[in-house]
């Protein structure tokens, strides 16, 4: 069994007589070593890694494969006639439509040819740096569990996120930034919630962080809150009291890795309160990276619930934080778009009109992945650094009413770059339609996704286990394939 090195509670308890924060502040100042191995870390790789961190693109709401990275020239000869897969179709919340092409037009990019739609084209321009993958089939095509899978390989609650396994098996490059960090939609979460990326029944240092660079406290409670101070003498009596009252929680409670994550998290908090601004102080960027993420793009159209200027803002900005905090060793990156499934609509869930929703979140998406694989580039980040774009499921090649896509399972595109991906590539076909796997005998799942990405880490997926419950759990359960075909 594969497993990470932990400072144990004890050890950590008896070294807490001067206080949480006392002690973070006695790491930053004397670099005294307490807490190696405790952000997980391996011992050695399993084999040679071509990436070192992670990104991962999640569009949460279902993004439409055929009307982004999916070309069908069927879709476009066949609109508006029945559509007739040659069987009994049974849709999330409708029954079949006509047969439906995508909006906008198609245009072939890069050295590679790759056909790429309108409403992403500024990724355009990084076709010959990303292997796209369109046989990906999910087990559901309800939003919660369909998440669940994508995020930790289980539509069931109670597993680790993908970013907490990262931690778990590769440790931190930093002492003083979280290992993972998530980037949500500024609106809102996706279904779920920070149970996305949560570390369930690893130790629970490994869960997500979550920041949020829109806000004027942008990580919280990291700083206390301006209610006065206790003055330094004050300030020591109420460590000291937190210390006795740690050491006498933990007693009995040897098996709970809850107190000593809060711990190690308040030492992390102790240096990010100088780490941290620094890391998120985007502006002080050069105004060509700043247009490069269009940080600074004006709002092109005020109809409907969502601007494509608004997003590509938002999600620009989260793409030059994540770039930020690569930079300075992170190691785990989520960044989201799309938030939750209120009313007006601001997802990927395009039920009741595709090019209402799909055109200013697919702009901004774009423009900002595009932005991030071009930055992480010219600075020689692209080689060792995997970016990983992801969706719930994909949508119907029918028309759901007259304007949107209902729910298709059955097929959708991942895509991935960087971190040792051959680029220009294309692994696995859908059928004509875009409906289902060109070779319904074989299709790919995020188990294979993630053991393609552990492999790049340097890790094989089926030694990467917590035991839990008797049970050897991994992140990829009791499947996974490498696709060696885009490495």
């Amino acid at each position: 069994m594969f497993q990470a090195k932990n400072t144990s509670r004890r050890e950590w308890l008896e070294n807490l007589s001067i206080g949480a924060g006392g002690l973070g502040l006695a790491m930053l100042l004397q670099k005294d070593n307490l807490l190696a191995g405790s952000a997980g870390g391996i011992s050695g790789l399993h084999h040679p890694a071509k990436a070192k961190r992670v990104v991962q693109l999640f569009m949460s709401g279902a993004a439409s494969q055929c009307d982004t990275f999916d070309y069908k020239p069927k879709l476009i000869t066949e609109h508006g006639k029945d559509w007739d897969p040659g069987e009994k179709v049974e849709l999330f919340q409708s029954t079949p439509g006509k047969t439906m092409k995508s909006p906008w037009d198609w245009k072939q990019y890069g050295g590679c040819g790759k056909w790429i739609n309108e409403c992403v084209a500024p990724l355009g321009a990084c076709v010959d740096d990303i292997a796209f993958v369109h046989n990906m089939v999910s087990k559901t095509n309800v939003h919660g569990p369909a998440t669940f899978m994508q995020s930790t390989g289980f539509v069931l609650p109670g597993f680790p996120s993908m970013g907490a396994w990262v931690s778990y098996g590769l440790g931190s490059e930093t002492d003083d930034l979280p290992t993972f960090v998530v980037l949500p939609d500024p609106r809102g979460f996706a279904p779920n919630g920070p149970k996305n990326w949560g570390a369930a029944f690893l130790p629970a240092e490994h869960q997500g962080t979550m920041i949020q660079p829109n806000r004027e406290s942008p990580i919280e409670d990291l700083f206390p809150a301006n209610q006065g101070s206790l003055g330094p003498e004050g300030e020591r009596r109420v460590q000291s009291a937190l210390s006795e009252i740690n050491r006498e929680h933990a007693r009995g409670r040897e098996g709970d890795s809850r107190l000593a994550a809060r711990i190690r998290s308040y030492e992390l908090a102790a240096r990010m309160q100088l780490s941290a601004p620094e890391a998120l102080k985007w502006s002080d960027e050069p105004q060509h990276i700043l247009d490069l993420y269009g940080i600074e793009v004006p709002n092109s159209s005020t109809e409907g619930p969502m601007n494509d200027g608004e997003e590509t803002r938002h999600f620009g900005r989260n793409c030059l934080v994540a770039r930020r905090l690569l930079e300075r060793g992170v190691r785990c990156i989520q960044i989201w778009s799309g938030a939750d499934n209120g009313f007006p609509r601001r997802n990927w869930d395009s039920h009741e009109d595709i090019a209402r929703d799909h055109w200013p979140l697919g702009m901004g998406m774009a423009r900002g992945a595009a932005a991030l694989i071009q930055d992480l580039k010219q600075r020689g980040m692209l080689e060792d650094t995997l970016i990983l774009w992801t969706t719930e499921f994909g949508r119907m090649p029918c028309s759901q009413g007259s304007l949107g896509r209902d729910h298709n399972p059955f097929v959708f595109t991942n895509w991935l770059a960087g971190g040792g991906i051959r680029g220009g590539a294309t692994y696995g076909e859908s059928d004509e339609w875009s409906y289902k796997p060109a070779q319904p005998e074989s299709p790919t799942y995020c188990y294979d996704i993630h053991a393609t990405m552990l492999h790049l880490l340097g890790i094989d997926h089926e030694r990467l286990t917590y035991r839990h419950n008797g049970i050897d759990r991994r992140l990829t359960d009791v499947h996974g394939r490498v696709l060696r075909e885009i490495i």
